[in-house]
């Protein structure tokens, strides 16, 4: 019985981190759903929403305002949820240039400002923008483009973790997420996919629909698309650039932060799961998403299950000693980058680790049914 749990659960960790993304490649090439892409500029809102930005909101508006699209066809709204610092009077330098501060006087957090503003949005499309994110020029037409196929409800653009300082965790960071968009270019091709990255994404406005306070946009706002019947789809030359986190405890406490509100938007759009209308898109969202935030339980149980099979013979011991190495590999990975002798092998491990151990944490939170509704800026 121990031996079946100790390969099982490591299938299913081969299975989250390799056997699906593989099986979605094999997939695509039996079943392709291009993107109808096509000339196409319709009335468009960009919404900001912010919390105490000064340091980058006014930059942020500048670099809206330089997009590559018609001016009179985008309107920029920044969303200011109760900020006590400098952010609405730096919004209010913009306003000649037809700049628009909505303002919640009492703090709700970024899902409510956001539905505030969708309820005042002109736009066809609604364009989300962190109060810290800059995108490419071209972006915002890149992802419009998309929109001209009818079938098309919301598209996420491809994040690019700057690290300026060569930090481990920002090393890590963008390997992630240059997996996780290998991933989405793929889902893309056989209909939709299952995760968007919030700060670059964008939405038909008469897909929107309102939610609550303590839910997550950028998970339970796609899963919604995708309920509604349209595809949800990733546009990599839509570009946007952020710092990577510098140290793994603002990392861990940014993806505890993401991993917890995920697990409550996944609950709340539970109704996807089973096998309905869409078996694909079921099948997708158990193995990149809900299966993804338990490896942390296949991890546990691999290691412990190992512990116990030890006296079954020399495969056990050197499977054990592989966890060990890898482990231990994770622990040093900091001691050893700030001593100049890092190793980018380690920079995953150490990452994979991190994330892994946020999702476990999340999911003890989550079980004692504890929710987060308002935030604060991203450091980085």
């Amino acid at each position: 019985m121990l031996s079946v749990l100790f390969f099982l659960s490591v299938l299913l960790v081969g299975y989250v981190y390799a056997g699906y993304p593989l099986l979605v490649q094999l997939v695509g090439t039996l079943r392709s759903r291009p993107v109808a892409k096509a000339p196409f500029e319709p009335m468009v809102t960009v919404i900001i929403p912010a919390y105490n930005e000064e340091r980058h909101i006014g930059k942020t508006i500048a670099n809206k305002l330089a997009l590559n699209y018609p001016r009179e066809k985008m309107e920029i709204l920044v969303v200011s949820d109760g900020s006590t610092d400098r952010t609405d009077s730096i919004v209010r330098e913009f306003a000649d240039e037809g700049v628009r501060l909505l303002r919640q006087e009492t703090r709700g957090g970024k899902t409510l400002g956001l539905n505030a503003a969708v309820r005042e949005a002109v736009g066809e499309i609604i364009f989300f923008s962190d109060a810290n994110s800059l995108h490419h020029p071209d972006a915002l037409q890149k992802l419009v483009v998309n929109f001209a196929d009818p079938q098309v409800g919301y598209v996420t653009g491809k994040m690019i973790y700057t690290n300026p300082d060569g930090s481990i965790i920002g090393d890590g960071c963008s390997a992630y997420m240059k997996y996780e968009n290998a991933i989405r270019l793929r889902e893309t091709n056989i209909g939709s996919i299952v995760g968007v990255d919030g700060g670059v994404d964008a939405v038909r406005r008469s897909l929107y629909r309102p939610m609550e306070a303590d839910q997550l946009p950028d998970f339970v706002l796609p899963l919604s698309v995708a309920d509604q019947g349209y595809r949800v789809v990733y546009e990599p030359e839509a570009l946007l650039c952020e710092d990577a986190l510098s140290t793994a405890t603002d990392e861990y406490r940014m993806r505890v932060r993401v991993s917890l509100r995920a697990l409550w938007a996944l609950y709340d759009m539970r109704r996807l799961f089973l096998p309905g209308k869409d078996l694909m898109y079921s099948w997708q969202l158990w193995s990149h998403k809900i299966l993804r935030y338990l490896s942390f339980v296949f991890l546990i149980v691999a290691l412990l299950t190992n512990l116990a099979l030890l006296e079954k013979g020399p495969f056990f011991a050197l499977t054990l000693i592989g966890q060990a190495v890898f482990y231990c590999g994770a622990v040093l990975s900091p001691i050893l980058e700030r001593s100049g002798k890092g190793n980018r092998l380690l920079y995953l491990a150490y990452y994979f680790t991190i994330i892994n151990m946020a999702a476990g944490h999340a999911f003890i939170k989550f079980i004692l049914g504890k929710k987060i509704v308002v935030w604060s800026p991203r450091k980085g």
